[in-house]
């Protein structure tokens, strides 16, 4: 039975790429002459975080505009990065804002994306597996109709549709 699934996964060559050539743009930049502006980028087993250093809440700004250019560049979707996080003093005049790197699909996206599919009346089935939605269908059209009715009804995510088989 033709199945594929979905999944909510970055590249993370092309992340870790973006991340060296901002930090490498901000050593070279003339307004961050002398400052501790910088972004680290730290992993603890599937959590991936990138931590954004400045010397005030506008370098910051300034910071998040250089990453999220780079990614753009890179082609790295930006809605992969949640910047909700606050922005804290870390001493002195100095802050920094973690940055959360989406992975995986959470579960009420997942129970989402099981009621479209439910809903639009195509021929297919959608089933959590994990991190991931695997939806599978009689026809190969089906699948693809219900890739179509995701890519347009899901936007806050970046869908990415993979391990199609026949």
């Amino acid at each position: 039975m033709p199945s594929f699934d979905t999944v909510l996964e970055p590249n993370l060559v092309e992340l870790r790429n973006a991340v060296e050539q901002s930090n490498k743009e901000i050593g070279t930049r003339f307004d961050f002459k002398g400052s501790s502006a910088r972004i680290e980028s730290t992993e603890s087993g599937q959590e991936r975080t990138l931590q954004l250093h400045a010397d005030s809440e506008f370098q910051i700004a300034q910071v998040r505009d250089i990453l999220t250019a780079r990614l753009s560049k890179r082609g790295v979707d930006i809605r992969f990065l949640d910047f909700s996080a606050r922005i804290e003093k870390i001493g002195g005049d100095k802050v920094r804002q973690g940055v959360a790197v989406k992975q995986g699909i959470d579960s009420e996206t997942a129970k989402k994306i099981q009621g479209l599919v439910k809903q639009s009346r195509l021929k297919v089935q959608a089933a959590i597996q994990g991190d991931a939605v695997r939806i599978s269908g009689a026809k190969r059209d089906d699948l693809q109709a219900a890739i179509a009715l995701l890519r347009k009804e899901v936007a806050d995510v970046p869908l990415a549709f993979d391990n199609f088989r026949d």
